[in-house]
């Protein structure tokens, strides 16, 4: 979502005016899109922002010596703070940012920086039509908020309640994007499981034979479109590409859902399904409604109906109150699952969240060491699962190339169905630069636990 919002920050700055810098020393304006989810990433933007008046200071003494003849161009510098912001850190960052601005009110951005533009004006922020970083993969926002209220989790704080953006506008913008050649669409929410829009009656004849059918069968039955149903409405529309999502919430993860991955020949073999926590008393705790006997049913679900699923988790190690025995819930889990990957945090205290009031009562070493049992399981569960790819031959979607400097070659980085990396390499430049942001075809020679090796079939 964070980087969703930064495609619509940078579109709007284009459309009036501003070019993107490569060198910081010579910006007029400098943006910080913060993500406030992790303690961690509030403290970096402190750290940017003592930059900040580094560079203001300087700029001040170029001025000085314009003013005395020096010739040198002087400029303001603007400095703007915006995306997940709570309201107790817009305190903090009052004297650090010439400007704090809700995300929402992106729209107004043009009148906040006093310029003659007024094409947003009124414009919901996610109607923004984004400058996408490449022109092959597309986050596309299905909805925002959160009304979850985990307890370590500042979401609900910052953006809001849940909001869903209507069915007929996500089907224009995705449509629009695949005539343009895009290959994978991310559809993205705080909870995309709890996406619902209302039936428009007219959707089925605004739209041509490849989603018609099917919005005239769900506004037969339903009054409301769900986020299965929207999965089935995108994996209708005609054109060559995958559609992954994220994030899902495992209390909203119903049969349906796990029907429509199965059914829908466009969505990848991949979902994250954070966990948080092998232990029921820990889940209470940090308020996510669901024991781990429900989410381990659900993934046996999910494994029955799609066999070759990759499946990655969110993890918390150090949650207050969490003993060593119930950390050895999590391990259990872990060993059980044997997920593909997962995404791994040591806790610390957020302001403005319900568990920053619980004593962090789990030493920071204590932390280091869980974090390092679980990824080292998870490492050899990963190998493991990595293994089964050689002498396969697999899809891959070309995100990137590199050089290999000792080597005179080059690298393709790309990505499989399953979301797994995989690493090509190739004399053939020419090849290669062409091959970026296709569909290819690789046999799989190689695993690391991180990633896959091969070669174009």
């Amino acid at each position: 979502m964070n980087y969703a919002d930064s495609e619509r920050i940078a579109s709007v700055l284009e459309k009036i005016g501003y070019k993107k810098s490569s060198d910081i020393e010579k910006a007029d304006l400098i943006l910080v899109n913060m993500c406030s989810v992790r303690q961690s990433a509030v403290d970096r933007v402190f750290g940017i922002a003592t930059r900040f008046k580094e560079l203001k200071t300087k700029n001040y003494k170029l001025t000085l010596r314009q003013a005395q003849g020096d010739g040198e161009r002087s400029r303001t510098i603007k400095t703007i703070l915006t995306g997940c912001v709570l309201k107790k850190d817009k305190i903090k960052f009052k004297k650090k940012f010439d400007l704090i601005s809700d995300i929402k009110d992106l729209p107004r951005l043009p009148q906040i920086l006093n310029t003659k533009y007024s094409i947003f004006n009124n414009q919901d922020y996610l109607k923004i039509k984004p400058k996408y970083q490449n022109k092959f993969s597309a986050f596309v926002p299905i909805m925002t908020g959160c009304n979850n209220f985990c307890s370590y989790c500042v979401v609900p704080y910052t953006r809001g309640q849940e909001i869903s953006r209507p069915t007929k506008e996500l089907l224009s913008e995705i449509k629009n994007l695949i005539r343009k050649g895009f290959k994978e669409i991310w559809l993205l929410g705080q909870n995309v499981n709890s996406y619902v829009s209302r039936i428009d009656t007219n959707m089925a004849t605004n739209f041509t034979n490849d989603i018609s059918d099917i919005c005239a069968q769900i506004s037969e039955n339903s009054r409301v479109i769900n986020f299965p149903k929207l999965l089935k409405m995108v994996n209708e529309i005609t054109g060559n590409f995958w559609i992954r999502f994220t994030s899902s919430h495992p209390k909203d993860f119903s049969d349906e859902l796990i029907d429509a991955m199965a059914n829908c020949k466009k969505v990848t073999e991949y979902l994250n399904l954070p966990v948080q926590s092998g232990d029921d008393e820990i889940l209470k705790k940090m308020n996510r409604p669901y024991t781990i006997k429900k989410y381990k049913e659900i993934v046996r679900k999910i494994r029955n109906k799609i066999p070759g699923i990759s499946l990655s988790t969110d993890i918390i190690v150090g949650f207050p109150g969490e003993t060593k025995k119930h950390f050895e819930n999590s391990v259990k889990l872990l060993k059980e699952i044997k997920y593909d990957m997962a995404y791994i945090a040591k806790y610390s205290p957020r302001a403005g969240t319900i568990a920053s009031k619980l004593k962090d009562d789990v030493s920071i070493k204590e932390k280091g060491r869980r974090y390092k049992i679980l990824t080292e399981i998870l490492k050899k569960t990963a190998l493991e699962k990595n293994k089964q790819y050689i002498g396969k031959e697999v899809e891959v979607l070309v995100e990137s190339r590199k050089s290999d400097v000792e080597g005179g070659n080059y690298i393709l980085f790309g990505k499989t169905r399953t979301y797994k990396t995989v690493k090509l390499q190739t004399t053939n430049c020419k090849l290669q630069t062409n091959l970026v942001g296709q569909f290819v075809k690789i046999k799989i020679l190689g695993v690391l636990p991180w990633g896959l090796k091969g070669i174009l079939v």
